[in-house]
């Protein structure tokens, strides 16, 4: 059976600027513990400056850019799992792509 990959996991909640991610275990950010990262969308502004601040370092340039938009630390994104960060990023893309379903 296939499985349809455009639908949105339970996961996650997307508006057109925000998404909510619910993360798979509770983790410190800013010296709170939570279960959920809300994701701004982000301005050509926000991503430019990232990109500039890590010009050689595309992970690293994420990384700048997803705590901007979580306002959260680069070492509290830093702790999360795999699996949550991967989440961070699918929600990413779900946020600046075009054929937003």
């Amino acid at each position: 059976m296939a499985q349809d990959t455009n639908k949105t996991p339970e996961w996650l909640t997307v508006s057109a600027d925000s998404a909510i991610i619910k993360l798979s275990k509770i983790v410190k950010v800013n010296q709170i513990e939570t279960d959920q990262l809300t994701m701004r969308s982000p301005t050509v502004r926000e991503v430019r400056h990232a990109t500039k601040a890590a010009p050689d370092d595309e992970e690293q340039s994420e990384m700048i850019l997803f705590a901007s938009l979580t306002d959260a630390g680069q070492n509290d994104l830093g702790e999360l799992s795999v699996r949550d960060y991967k989440r961070l990023q699918a929600a990413y893309f779900r946020l600046v792509r075009e054929d937003r379903v």
